[in-house]
């Protein structure tokens, strides 16, 4: 899942970050308006967390070009105001959730996930195949039973793989959806992540790769 938070309290967007990372989301930040729309616009996001007063750009602004741009990306509005006009505001706009200041972290993560299963195309809260067991709201696999310990972004590129229903992902899809802007598009990151997770998937081998062109499940 890969998540923009445009935010502009550093220490905020920051923590924020750092903390959805660890519930292994790939996170790229935006300071203000104008840098968090160009981010948008080039990346894929599941989830933009934007909040309301931002500078260079509102919030208010941002989520209606966001909107009237048609992406898959869904937008959960964060403000300083809990009054019931600001949320009819939030919504009105197009944004599809609104959590007001301060917020419990946890309710954050479950609102991301939630907001993310309804992404287009929708992903399924468990996602299964043979004897794999894929829980995105728990964030925890399993195979024949047994707990797969997995390190964020193996996670990421299962669930992609698993999404993906035997169509083939290819590594610079599963970079845009797993990796956040920091990772280098030529490095052998896909290659070495794949490996590690056929090893932890185990027997009998789960993913095949397509020849110049990818991988499938």
């Amino acid at each position: 899942m890969r998540v923009l938070v445009i935010e502009d309290d550093e220490e905020l967007a920051e923590t924020v970050a750092v903390g959805l990372r660890q519930a292994q989301m790939a996170v790229d930040v935006a300071l203000d308006g104008e840098a968090g729309l160009t981010s948008a616009f080039v990346h894929e996001y599941d989830v933009i967390v934007l909040d309301r007063d931002l500078p260079a750009i509102h919030g208010d602004e941002v989520c209606a070009r966001l909107v009237a741009a048609g992406g898959r990306s869904r937008v959960l509005m964060l403000t300083g105001a809990a009054e019931n006009e600001d949320l009819i505001d939030g919504l009105g706009l197009g944004a599809d959730d609104y959590l007001a200041k301060p917020f419990d972290f946890r309710v954050l993560v479950a609102r991301i996930g939630a907001l993310a299963r309804r992404a287009q195309p929708s992903i399924p809260p468990v996602l299964e195949h043979g004897d794999v067991v894929l829980d995105t709201a728990k964030r925890c696999a399993h195979r024949a039973g047994r707990p797969l310990v997995l390190r964020p972004k193996e996670f990421g590129v299962l669930e992609q793989l698993l999404a993906a229903q035997g169509r083939v992902v290819s590594a610079e899809e599963l970079l845009e959806r797993v990796w956040d802007e920091t990772v280098d598009p030529f490095s052998a990151t896909v290659k070495i992540t794949i490996s590690r997770l056929r090893a932890k998937l185990g027997q009998p081998p789960l993913i095949e790769t397509i020849a110049k062109a990818g991988y499938r499940i």
